[in-house]
């Protein structure tokens, strides 16, 4: 991992959309809330960031994931490929380095695709409203 040139970290993001959802901390910092919500930049349909060179620029919360930050970023779903290859694991079935497409995680059904809608669609105090899961965080 840690050998990776940064093209090739870059190239693991499976573009499944989930990092880019807003999430919430409760307020004993043990629950983990997620919405529906995406980041503006997020292009709904493909997943992906529409500002990718300028996110963190522009989205203060954006958080950019490297092979040092990958353990920190317990908010990230195990199914994300950034920490797959961080425990060691091959690459699931459905990811584009495995199958040459892109599209492939979104047929297999295991991005948000058509599932997010942009927090430019959603009024700024309306977004917690949009809580659709909690997870416990462990250490």
């Amino acid at each position: 991992m840690h050998e990776m040139s940064h093209d090739q970290w870059e190239s693991l993001c499976d573009g499944c959309g989930k990092c880019c959802r807003i999430q919430f901390l409760d307020d004993d910092d043990i629950m983990l809330m997620q919405t529906d919500v995406a980041c503006r930049l997020l292009d709904t349909e493909t997943l992906r960031c529409t500002d990718y060179h300028n996110r963190l620029s522009k989205v203060p919360d954006c958080v950019q994931i490297t092979p040092d930050t990958i353990k920190e970023n317990y908010w990230l779903p195990d199914s994300c490929s950034y920490k797959i290859v961080a425990r060691g694991e091959d690459l699931p079935s459905w990811h584009h380095l495995v199958t040459g497409d892109r599209k492939s995680i979104h047929e297999e059904g295991h991005s948000l695709q058509g599932r997010l809608v942009s927090e430019r669609d959603v009024h700024e105090e309306e977004v917690e409203e949009r809580i659709i899961e909690w997870i416990a965080i462990t250490d």
